[in-house]
């Protein structure tokens, strides 16, 4: 029987592949050797990240992946889980002085990673340095790994007896589309990189009872309305929560994030910055309460009892389906909290946090470190007449911007080498049996 907190393989897909990344930009080139040594290193300790898909009877599962985890000297996407990443559900890549671990987000979210991150980091600058540093606050090789971190992340929480959430928001089902007003014929997207100094962001927020991703949220429905005045939809920003966080594990490596909802309608667009981000705030919090992360994990144990009992090709079907038919929002905002790096901040210029525009057209992914935000706004077009009106409302907002790259290359998707076929035949053998009978 599935539990809720298992990866649902069967929902990354080739054409929603659901991967996500984190990038470290350090001071000096990275040396691709010492990088693979690093991420062997700590197979033992991070096994849930060394693994690949296999069927087995009616389900998709993770299991161990005995081959070597791949380093590529190249920026260019691949497939996880095919032969090029020796059927990993987790890569590298480098070039330059940057790195960046590609993984499916079915196996983890942004909390779960930044461990395995950090950890890298640790060794491979203490390989590169040959210096030791303070190990407090990384997990390294020999170090025991905890029930809390990879079993059930609420063992003692009665999902029969959950309380029903105070606030359930209603939702937003006309909300400004982004890309009907931008998309192009090609159909490619972009991802830019930028800085923005921490102290004037925490300088707003605390003039304006917000946080950083409540004023990222405000800034970019400002954008909307600076681009496109004559509209009347509410803009319905996205904010991701850790739901581990709201209920008290911080440890779990399980995917149990989830995006709660802004919205923004047109009669408030002339009302101040700061009352923006006051009522922006009251919103998420409304929606960040334990009891709503408690019947968001109850659902999660209905939604894969449903699945248990459904063939598999239907299941990978119904994930597409649902991320193609679902209504989202506008835009959305991610702000994982890295917490310090330590003894390592000397050595890193950057840190950003990598995610494909897809269930949502814009996207701004948030990192902190050495004193500036660093953001990667993706969106699923080429125009850049919306990220424009959003540089023109962080200057409005006196927040200073340093455009660090611009590029369109994607993160890597996902190729199932190895059971494509298997997983075919099954979808084919399932459709034959529906159209006959």
């Amino acid at each position: 029987m599935a539990k809720y907190y298992d990866p649902m393989l069967f929902a990354s897909t080739s054409r929603h592949p659901n991967t996500m990344g984190i990038m470290a930009v350090l001071q000096e080139p990275v040396d691709g050797e010492l990088l693979s040594e690093a991420a062997e290193s700590l197979r033992e300790r991070f096994p849930y990240f060394y693994v690949r898909a296999e069927i087995s009877g009616n389900n998709m599962k993770a299991v161990p992946n005995p081959l070597p985890m791949t380093v590529r000297n190249t920026w260019e996407p691949t497939f996880l889980h095919s032969k090029e990443v020796n059927y990993h559900m987790t890569a590298f890549k480098y070039e330059g002085n940057a790195f960046a671990i590609e993984m499916s987000h079915i196996i983890s979210d942004g909390s779960g990673m930044i461990p395995y991150f950090k950890s890298v980091l640790y060794l491979y600058l203490s390989r590169k340095t040959g210096l030791q540093f303070d190990p407090a606050g990384f997990y390294l090789p020999g170090d025991p790994i905890s029930e809390n971190e990879t079993g059930d992340p609420f063992p003692s929480l009665d999902l029969d007896a959950v309380p029903e959430p105070f606030y359930t928001k209603k939702v937003t089902f006309d909300y400004y589309d982004i890309r009907a007003k931008l998309a192009d014929k090609l159909k490619k997207g972009k991802n830019i990189f930028l800085k923005i100094p921490e102290a004037r962001v925490i300088e707003i927020c605390q003039e304006s009872d917000a946080s950083p991703n409540v004023l990222l949220s405000v800034l970019l429905a400002k954008a909307v309305r600076r681009m496109d005045p004559e509209s009347d939809k509410t803009v319905v920003i996205g904010v991701s929560i850790n739901h581990k966080a709201v209920l008290g594990n911080y440890d779990s490596y399980r995917l149990l994030s989830d995006v709660v909802y802004l919205d923004f309608p047109k009669n408030r667009e002339n009302e101040s910055l700061e009352k923006m981000c006051t009522i922006a705030r009251g919103q998420l919090m409304l929606q960040a309460q334990p009891e709503n992360s408690m019947n968001y994990v109850k659902n999660m144990q209905s939604g894969a009892d449903m699945m248990d009992i459904l063939p598999l090709p239907l299941r990978s079907a119904m994930a597409d389906l649902a991320l193609d038919l679902v209504p989202r929002g506008t835009a959305c905002v991610s702000y994982p909290n890295l917490r310090s790096l330590g003894p390592l901040d000397p050595y890193i210029r950057e840190i950003f946090y990598l995610f494909q525009a897809d269930a949502f057209d814009v996207q701004i992914e948030a990192a902190c470190i050495n004193g500036c935000f660093c953001l990667q706004y993706a969106q699923s077009f080429l125009s850049e007449v919306f990220f424009e009106a959003f540089l023109q409302e962080l200057e409005k907002a006196g927040i200073p911007v340093e455009i660090i790259r611009k590029d369109s290359c994607p993160l890597s998707g996902v190729r199932f080498d190895g059971i494509e076929e298997e997983k075919q035949e099954k979808i084919k053998a399932f459709f034959e049996g529906v159209f006959h009978h």
